[in-house]
């Protein structure tokens, strides 16, 4: 018996060139952006998908579907050991999604144009550990944060821009009363006050984050912690420094300065919020210059609230979380409330005990 030579029929197709590869690599990039679009993920997620993913190819020098084990763990081991957990863990998570895109849509094309076969570098030995918001925040104190506030308010008096600096002020009374995020304060509309339901008014926060990047998700907030009475002030005596139109349909609530092509006021920005609350903690609360954030006002509010017996359910309605496993990070107990609690419990078993002691 003699070996027969076998001959492949298929046709054979040379790898790709490097100009071939580089077009096919921008035409893989803009399918991923428009395949997460069209999961629903909203814009600010796919773009933090596609920097990381930029970040990530600029620093490997070449197409990522070359990538392998090795490569990752030198990156992730070497070239971001100094980085924050929360950017390590960003960057492995766009990059597995990114390798799951190209494992289900490009792997055939991938082997024919370049040799290679598709698998996600990052397994299970190299991951990146650990919780992106593991740090624990600890808010200010009630006189920290009233000391803050009187001290910003006092200096409304007197400074040189007011409806500027009054309407940070307002902003920054929304994220520490209502526990609104920055996002969610600046996309207000007047039309959103909604002073006819219940007992104090009603906010209706129409972009609110939405869980795993799912696009905004609505609630209505209610005004406690006298934020009707702060509102009524901005309206009346601020906001017509900014605006001129209130019957307009999208007015903003917290206006920029700066003007939009058909001469309406603009909506203020992100970090003008942040940078108003940033420059106020460093005159009026300076032990706590380069910590206080809009972030950390959110998590003052929902401590104050569970310490002033608001359950955690309410609490996590409140702020728009989708678990409150997540609202129960941002509560943190100043006080005695543990040990009250314990002594309390302590109390309640010796009362049970009474009728059974002689």
């Amino acid at each position: 018996m003699s070996l027969a030579a076998v001959t492949e029929l298929r046709e054979r197709r040379p790898l790709a060139t490097a100009e071939e590869l580089e077009a096919f690599e921008t035409d893989v990039m803009a399918g991923f952006v428009l395949a997460r679009s069209s999961a629903g993920m909203t814009d600010g997620t796919v773009r933090g998908d596609v920097i990381n993913i930029e970040q990530i190819r600029a620093w490997f020098d070449r197409p990522l579907w070359e990538m392998e084990p090795g490569d990752a763990d030198v990156y992730f081991g070497k070239a971001l050991r100094g980085a924050p957990i929360g950017t390590r863990l960003s960057r492995a998570a766009s990059l597995r999604t990114y390798f799951e895109f190209l494992e289900l849509r490009h792997q055939v094309e991938i082997h024919a144009m370049a040799g290679r076969v598709v698998e996600c570098p990052i397994d299970e030995m190299n991951r990146p550990r650990g919780r992106k918001d593991a740090r624990l925040r600890i808010p200010p104190t009630v006189a920290e944060m009233s000391q803050f506030f009187s001290g910003w308010a006092a200096e409304l008096e007197t400074c040189r821009k007011f409806a500027p600096a009054a309407r940070n002020y307002m902003a920054a009374k929304l994220m520490a009363d209502v526990g609104l995020r920055v996002n969610e304060a600046r996309n207000l509309d007047l039309a959103d006050i909604r002073w006819e339901l219940g007992p104090f008014g009603k906010l209706h926060v129409r972009m609110g984050k939405g869980a795993r990047g799912s696009g905004p998700r609505q609630r209505m907030v209610p005004l406690l912690n006298n934020a009707g009475a702060t509102l009524r002030w901005f309206i009346e005596d601020v906001w017509g420094h900014l605006d001129s139109d209130h019957t307009r349909h999208d007015a903003p609530l917290l206006p920029s300065e700066r003007r939009n092509a058909d001469g309406t006021a603009g909506r203020v920005g992100y970090d003008a919020l942040r940078a108003g609350v940033a420059d106020a903690a460093a005159r009026h609360l300076p032990e706590w210059s380069g910590r206080l954030t809009p972030h950390v006002l959110r998590h003052y509010c929902a401590s104050e609230l569970y310490l002033n017996g608001v359950d955690l359910i309410s609490v996590q309605e409140m702020l728009g979380h989708a678990w409150v496993s997540t609202t129960m990070g941002y509560v943190h107990v100043h006080r005695t409330r543990i040990e009250e609690a314990w002594l309390a419990g302590q109390e309640r078993a010796r009362k049970r005990l009474e009728g059974l002691v002689r």
